[in-house]
């Protein structure tokens, strides 16, 4: 039977108000969603990630059903799948011969570049919308960075802050700062009271999903065992609410810190659900303004959780959308080393290393801090690069989408597009480590060994990144006072960093274990 509007909901949109449903009627509108090959293999996806957002997306097309829509799901293995959208949305139009096409933006480039050909190959018209989801639109942000000489995030920050009045008295904010994230970089210390993190049970739509990509992604990183994840809106809405209650409060202060089997930490493991459209950002943030309101949690762990939200995440979108395509294959320092083996094993004596990739293969997550400031700044004084990382970054982790991984990456990560999103690289040497977690007890390096045979690579790495880059970095005044320190150093010092770094490098490039 034809149908007046077919609304197509892509796999991170699985929100009741999606904008592409505003004004759908059941009488005469249908729902297409679909999973194809396409999307689970242009990289190599964790197969925990894969998990989590198919069954998501079975799970919100049954809730979708529940409210009285119609809603036409194609299955990764039905038969007759052509394995892409476009070739879903011709299938579906042969079917149901629809007036017009809907769909809400799609949050990644190379999937609006598909949906901006789909008039011209589908013969129909095809209204984009808006993505509500977001405080800031597109062209929002746009209007926001022009002119700017420096497209400064905290003043962006701000800007949101004042628009929403979160955290706000009157004009000012509360507390008399914006921004409390040096009181958020303590160490942490193992807890044995610390609540446990919700796990759910897989159903019988999430088993059979798992048996699908343990069956069709054999090659793909990780095990579909022990698969844990919300998939629900009811149960992500159960992991928003302890999170409040349990870890919000600890959050702040714990924010940077690592620990060996305590991976989690006080983190909210939110984003997995923010991203899909399981939870509404805004929401979180008003959640937690009241935590703080109440006296339930601290201004520090409050206001550094509501700006991850709508200061990072959104920032990052902007900076997506305004420089795409061609910020993806920025690469400042020229580098150009492939990913050493043990990113897909863990298997390195670097004991931080091998605890961040190794708890990555296990759950298909790591906290920003992980990825950043082990797992990043490695990559980053070893050269690694910066498009192979990226795509790494994408495939391993289940929260990970291009929008908010790919500015991550390219420039906090790896300030492989030469200062645009950070004012200076995220370089750290061990010491920065070693401060921050318990990774460096019973490791083969040395952290407090600066060269040589045993001395924490980091160390050396550290200097000799400094160095090579000293004509690009020289000049950043943020790194003036780590210049003249290097300066300061002797030449038989200097040399030693330079020694001890190349050897690294060449048992790196040989395959070598390190």
């Amino acid at each position: 039977m034809p149908c007046r509007n077919l609304v197509f909901i892509l796999g991170d949109q699985l929100s009741p108000s999606i904008s592409s449903l505003d004004g759908f009627d059941p009488e005469q509108d249908m729902v297409l969603m679909c999973e194809v090959a396409e999307e689970t293999t242009y990289v190599r996806h964790h197969k925990k990630k894969l998990v989590f957002i198919l069954s998501a997306m079975r799970h919100f097309a049954d809730e979708l059903v529940g409210r009285g829509l119609d809603v036409r799901y194609v299955r990764l293995d039905d038969r007759g799948n052509s394995g892409s959208f476009t070739g879903e949305l011709l299938r579906a139009i042969a079917d149901l011969k629809p007036r017009k096409i809907i769909i809400t933006e799609a949050g990644e480039w190379r999937v609006m570049e598909a949906v901006a050909r789909w008039p011209d190959q589908i013969g129909l018209p095809v209204e984009v919308r808006t993505d509500g989801r977001f405080l800031c639109s597109r062209e929002a942000f746009r209007q926001w960075a022009a002119g700017r000489r420096e497209l400064t995030m905290e003043f962006f920050y701000r800007d949101i802050r004042r628009r929403t009045g979160l955290l706000m008295q009157g004009g000012a904010p509360v507390g008399g700062r914006w921004n409390f994230d040096a009181e958020n970089r303590k160490p942490a210390e193992p807890d044995l009271f610390r609540p446990k993190h919700l796990e759910f049970s897989p159903d019988a739509v999430t088993l059979a999903v798992m048996a699908l990509v343990a069956r069709r992604f054999k090659n793909h990183m990780g095990s579909v065992d022990g698969f844990a994840f919300a998939v629900t809106r009811t149960d992500a809405e159960h992991v928003a609410d302890a999170f409040m209650t349990d870890f919000l409060p600890g959050f702040g202060n714990t924010q940077d810190a690592m620990l060996k089997g305590d991976p989690f930490l006080n983190h909210s493991l939110l984003s997995f659900y923010i991203n899909v459209g399981l939870l509404d950002p805004m929401a979180l943030c008003s959640a937690a303004e009241r935590a703080y309101l109440e006296g339930r949690a601290p201004l520090n762990a409050v206001e550094g959780f509501i700006r991850q939200i709508i200061g990072w995440r959104e920032y990052v979108r902007g900076v997506y959308w305004l420089f795409m395509p061609d910020y993806a294959g920025r690469n400042f320092f020229a580098a150009e080393r492939r990913l050493p083996a043990f990113f897909w094993t863990g298997e390195t004596d670097m004991a931080c290393l091998s605890t961040v990739i190794g708890e990555t293969i296990a759950n298909a997550y790591a906290h920003h801090i992980q990825r950043l400031m082990v797992v990043g700044n490695f990559a980053m004084l070893t050269g690694l690069d910066p498009k192979a990382v990226h795509q790494w970054y994408l495939e391993v982790y289940a929260d990970a989408f291009e929008w908010v991984e790919l500015p991550n990456v390219i420039g906090m990560s790896q300030f492989a597009d030469g200062g645009l999103l950070g004012s200076k690289p995220y370089a750290a040497s061990g010491a920065y480590v070693g401060r921050m977690s318990d990774y460096c007890e019973g490791c083969r390096y040395d952290v407090r060994r600066k060269t040589g045979e045993g001395a924490c690579p980091f160390n050396a790495l550290y200097w000799d990144f400094l160095d090579r880059n000293a004509d690009k970095l020289s000049g950043n005044r943020r790194l003036a006072q780590t210049y003249a320190t290097w300066r300061r150093m002797t030449e038989d010092q200097r040399q030693d960093y330079r020694q001890s770094a190349r050897a690294f490098l060449v048992k790196l490039d040989a395959g070598k274990r390190i």
